[in-house]
This record gives C-alpha cells, structure tokens and sequence, in this order.
C-alpha cells in the first residue's frame, strides 16, 4: 500500500479503539505519526511502519 499522507486526513485503522472509534485523524507525519480518534479525542503516537501497516483506507483528504 503506497498511499501519500497528509495532516488532516481522516483514516479508518484495522483495529478498533475500546472507545469503539475506528477513524482517527493525522495530526503529524515524519517518521512517527500522531493520531487522533475522533471519537474519544485521545492521542496517540505511533512509528510510520506500524502506523502503515494497520491503516485501512483514507476516508476523507484534508
């Protein structure tokens, strides 16, 4: 999967969060990417490769 990330972008992850939210908002990329859920609101930092690895799909550019 070769897709081009951007800050704003909402993604949809293999797993779900355990507040039952799988589409998180990008608020940084480089080599780690920070994420939001845009459920709960929490933040979490994750390494580009398993950050690459667990997305699904891109549900809407920013």
């Amino acid at each position: 999967m070769n897709l081009k990330f951007h800050v704003g972008d909402i993604v949809k992850m293999r797993k779900t969060h355990p507040c039952g939210g799988d589409e998180w908002e990008i608020m940084r990329t480089g080599v780690d990417f920070r994420i939001r859920c845009t459920t709960c609101g929490r933040v979490i930092m994750l390494p580009r490769l398993k950050f690459k690895k667990n997305v699904k799909e891109i549900i809407k550019k920013a």
